[in-house]
């Protein structure tokens, strides 16, 4: 009696689950390309994880490659350059959310406050166009305007009777370099998701303060700010799950040996050991190393910010 009344329940199960489908079946189809991208680029290739724990030999492959565990994982925490590494690359992150994940936000603020069309569209375009620049192209930049030989900047200083400052090859300034250029490059872009959830705030909630006689300021502190809050939150929370990332392309290029005790970070030490040093090995236990990090500091992060009463990821 007990079996047939759980198959029963089953097949209801399953009827309600083919009926749901059914009536959302275009939504489905939507999301058919997303879905498919996720499992081919992201949880196919998760076999591959395997060679962290062998000591890869192409030529065996993976299956004939000899299995030596977690060999790979103490060589990497007992490395002498492993704090070094973990150092620079949350430095590096800090120094992104302290001084560049807010400017998107009020870049946002004062881009929505623009009632000119035209004039808004405009400087939307200008702020965006940085994004679409290769990395390539903005060290050069950096280059021409920094550098102690033919640098603007170096220019002007010297026009003033002062000495050239050696920017690009100073520790001290490196990291405040590396983070003016992703500003550079990367705000308006960012901009981009603020404005979209500042379009979704009820225009009749701006008419009732002006009739209660709230100025700019006071509308932006208490209608648009709490209206983008979970936006905030929710990117936050994102950006702290990279915080064992840095653009690879952008370190490798702005590299040199002079430098090299702030820049060492885990992509450029996968590059050196894991491509160059041919220890493939090497390279794929430190990405899975950087995305365990980045899970426990998502898991974390929304952990608190749901104590805090606020909503999460999940």
């Amino acid at each position: 009696m007990e079996v047939a009344i759980k198959q029963q329940g089953r097949q209801r199960a399953r009827s309600r689950l083919w009926s749901t489908i059914l009536q959302n079946k275009w939504m489905y189809v939507l999301a058919t390309p997303g879905i498919l991208y996720f499992l081919l680029f992201k949880f196919a290739p998760l076999w591959g994880l395997l060679i962290a724990f062998k000591e890869y030999n192409p030529y065996k492959g993976l299956w004939g490659s000899t299995w030596i565990g977690f060999t790979n994982f103490t060589e990497m925490f007992t490395s002498e350059v492993f704090y070094i590494m973990l150092r620079n690359t949350f430095a590096i992150n800090i120094f992104g959310i302290v001084f560049m994940f807010p400017v998107p936000i009020l870049l946002a603020l004062m881009l929505n406050e623009v009632r000119h069309e035209v004039f808004k569209r405009i400087n939307q375009s200008i702020v965006y166009l940085p994004h679409f620049l290769s990395w390539v192209v903005v060290a050069s930049m950096t280059f021409f305007m920094l550098s102690t030989d033919v640098g603007i900047v170096n220019k002007i200083i010297t026009s003033f009777g002062y000495e050239s400052i050696s920017f690009l090859s100073t520790p001290n300034y490196y990291w405040g370099m590396l983070t003016l250029q992703s500003m550079w490059k990367e705000v308006g872009w960012g901009t981009i998701i603020f404005l979209a959830a500042m379009a979704g705030v009820d225009p009749q909630q701006y008419e009732a303060a002006v009739m209660d006689g709230a100025s700019r300021m006071k509308q932006i502190w208490h209608i648009t700010l709490p209206a983008i809050r979970p936006t905030i939150i929710i990117l936050l929370i994102l950006r702290l799950g990279h915080m064992a990332d840095v653009g690879f392309e952008q370190l490798l290029l702005m590299n040199n040996p002079l430098v090299t005790s702030v820049s060492q970070v885990f992509d450029t030490y996968a590059y050196t050991i894991g491509i160059l040093g041919g220890k493939i090995s090497v390279g794929v236990t430190v990405g899975m190393f950087k995305g365990v990090v980045g899970l426990v500091l998502v898991m974390l992060s929304n952990y608190v910010v749901k104590k805090m009463g606020q909503e999460g990821i999940y």
